[in-house]
């Protein structure tokens, strides 16, 4: 049985996504600033899915986490396990945050509440890949605590970016109070539970079509060879 994957290994494995996470997020500030196209920048509260952003990093490194950690035989006790976790994990965190949504709570209970429930749903994909969404976590971490850093700059200052803004009806708060419910708590449990669920869905897909695929070669080179031995 392998050895769990301990935090040196972790560190060496996220360090260069951690890197060009950070280099995206600079980079996104600064088309706001400059006010480059909205379609690849959007200032719009959350983003409004602009094309640069560090949410579609999510998938590429979990397909990259999980092949690293498959070849260094970390990989799930069973594909389907992890598979059927992540997709678990994906459909409890939308049913719940749909329903904190419905009760029609005032807006900052409802984030707060849409933010915290999320813990939950990261507890479902663990269980499906512990080693992977370890890695996850970890490299959540380094990709939106500089976020959530810079939200707090961004708000004291107005740059005017969608690091600063809060939903549609978003009471006017405080400095520190505001920069908590949309800001610290949004990064530290909704993002990172997104990204751990996303990173592991990917992951583990990837390794079931790699599998699919090698199989498909073994067939093929077997294929060859029974053809070559009919045609010496």
């Amino acid at each position: 049985m392998p050895a769990p994957v301990s935090t040196f290994s972790i560190r060496r494995l996220i360090v260069v996504p951690a890197v060009i996470t950070f280099a995206v997020t600079l980079l996104r500030l600064v088309g706001e600033l400059q006010h480059w196209s909205p379609r690849f920048f959007s200032r719009e509260p959350g983003g409004a899915g602009a094309i640069i952003g560090i949410v579609w990093l999510v998938p590429i490194f979990g397909v990259y986490f999980a092949t690293r950690l498959n070849q260094a035989d970390h990989g799930p006790t069973s594909r389907g396990r992890a598979i059927g976790f992540a997709l678990a994990a994906l459909a409890v965190e939308f049913v719940l945050v749909f329903t904190m949504f419905k009760l029609s709570l005032p807006i900052v209970a409802t984030i707060v509440l849409s933010n915290l429930v999320s813990f939950l749903s990261l507890g479902i994909a663990y269980r499906g890949w512990p080693e992977l969404a370890k890695v996850e976590v970890i490299y959540g971490l380094t990709a939106r605590i500089p976020v959530a850093l810079l939200m707090f700059v961004a708000m004291s200052a107005n740059w005017g970016t969608h690091y600063e803004l809060g939903p549609p009806g978003f009471p006017q708060m405080s400095l520190v109070s505001k920069w908590f419910v949309i800001g610290l708590l949004p990064q530290l449990s909704l993002w990172i539970a997104f990204t751990v669920i996303v990173g592991s869905l990917f992951g583990s897909l990837t390794l079931l079509f790699q599998k699919r695929r090698q199989v498909s070669e073994s067939a093929s080179h077997s294929s060859a060879a029974r053809g070559l031995g009919a045609h010496p």
